[in-house]
């Protein structure tokens, strides 16, 4: 696990504060479109989520390995890799920022699917590496602050992912075009690069949003046609004259 404290405290900083607000209005705009019993938030980066539970989500459960500040219903301890939920009882999991910074990424979206019921769906947020925020990480890949020490796994490889574990992806949003920088002033100015670069080079978001549903395949069982075979003869046989 990265040290998930320096996470969250960096996104309630500028620029983490913008890009948390930009990824809670995503979710929340996703979210209505969930429904079921139970909601699983693997990992406390960003905190809770205000407004990701609508009408059709009864409740929401938060695994992570480090324990709440404060009292909070529904946080279980434990590790995303190995989570201590049942198999099939889960409809929705979120992933924000859980594969960038805990250990074990592929392990994890495993854990995902066992927990998942069929037809469940998961939603994971993640750091776009070929990007400005990408850029940005590689000239300071040794360096141990955050949030240029975690993974920043590409989306091509997460949709790879899901796809062997039998996930269909159903949709993609890109979010945050500007540039990580900490003047207020300069952010505000560069607001037009949001709209241009959904339209000309979605690729190119400092993050993504990816919502996958999780497909079981059913075996019908055909019966066997009992046929007899055919006469190497056709016809009536030739009867003796």
């Amino acid at each position: 696990m990265e040290h998930t404290d320096r996470v969250n405290h960096w996104f309630c900083r500028y620029p983490g504060s913008v890009l948390l607000e930009q990824e809670r209005s995503c979710l929340e705009a996703v979210s209505h479109r969930c429904f079921g019993y139970y909601l699983l938030q693997v990992g406390s980066i960003g905190g809770e989520v205000p407004g990701l539970v609508p009408s059709r989500l009864r409740s929401r459960i938060m695994v992570a390995p480090e324990g709440p500040a404060t009292a909070s219903p529904g946080w279980i301890r434990g590790r995303p890799d190995q989570l201590p939920i049942a198999s099939d009882s889960v409809d929705v999991a979120l992933l924000l920022h859980t594969l960038d910074f805990y250990q074990d990424p592929h392990q994890t979206l495993r854990e995902v699917d066992r927990v998942l019921i069929p037809e469940g769906r998961v939603i994971i947020v993640g750091f776009n590496p070929w990007s400005l925020w990408g850029l940005r990480r590689l000239f300071r890949s040794r360096s141990s602050r955050v949030p240029w020490s975690g993974r920043f796994i590409s989306i091509h490889r997460i949709q790879d992912w899901l796809s062997l574990l039998g996930f269909e992806i159903e949709s993609t949003w890109p979010l945050m075009f500007r540039p990580p920088l900490r003047q207020r002033v300069l952010m505000e100015r560069l607001d037009l690069l949001e709209r241009s670069g959904k339209r000309w080079w979605p690729a190119f978001s400092g993050v993504y949003v990816v919502e996958a549903v999780k497909r079981v395949s059913t075996l019908t069982p055909i019966k066997p046609s009992w046929k007899l075979r055919k006469p190497i003869l056709g016809g009536r046989a030739i009867e003796p004259t």
